[in-house]
């Protein structure tokens, strides 16, 4: 199983980091507010720990479950403490009406963090397509993005850790259009399903 480092103490810290647990993981919370983090690793269980932020994470995989607007400051913030991590960008960069992207060039936050992070770390974007509730109780399917194929494969291993199917979509440059899928599902949820009980997956015909 993996070791996991979330960069976080929201409600997608919470879930991501209780199925980690559940699957064999060990999990260590990081979080500016270290009582917050020191509360959700309690909250959490055992396999949960606390580290201080701004340390070298101990897990190999580092999920930063931040607003999209904090991501690049953290990954800068932490700097070589990244060096040789798998960093995966959970974000969603939405405008002020969630029906496009903050950014408005082709870019992503994920592309972004590359930039900011040490050379030899790794960046995957992943989980954003899934909304929190659906991934606490449900089985969606998790697209990924990246460069790297062994980091992709060992967030892969991660996600199949989760009881969930990971699926690549292709290099880091796939991670804008996974933020355009992001803003889809608000789509969906508003209009076409009218719930935010889904999560976008592949249907595959049968052989």
């Amino acid at each position: 199983m993996s070791d996991i480092s979330i960069l976080g103490t929201g409600n997608m810290a919470r879930t991501i980091g209780a199925r980690a647990l559940a699957g064999g993981n060990t999990v260590e919370i990081m979080g500016r507010d270290q009582a917050k983090a020191a509360d959700l690793a309690k909250a959490l269980g055992d396999g949960a720990t606390t580290g201080e932020w701004g340390t070298a994470p101990a897990g190999d995989i580092v999920i930063v479950a931040l607003l999209y607007d904090g991501v690049v400051p953290a990954v800068a913030q932490y700097g070589d403490a990244l060096a040789g991590k798998v960093i995966v960008d959970i974000s969603n960069p939405f405008n002020s009406t969630f029906d496009g992207l903050a950014h408005r060039e082709e870019t992503s936050i994920a592309r972004e963090v590359a930039k900011a992070a040490p050379a030899d770390a790794s960046v995957v974007k992943a989980f954003n397509t899934v909304f929190r509730h659906v991934l606490e109780k449900g089985r969606p399917d998790i697209f990924l993005a990246g460069d790297n194929a062994r980091a992709k494969a060992s967030v892969g291993v991660f996600v199949e850790s989760l009881g969930l199917r990971p699926l690549d979509v292709g290099g880091l440059n796939m991670a804008h259009w996974l933020e355009g899928a992001g803003v889809v599902t608000v789509g969906l949820a508003n209009h076409g399903v009218g719930n935010l009980d889904f999560a976008l997956g592949i249907t595959e015909l049968p052989v």
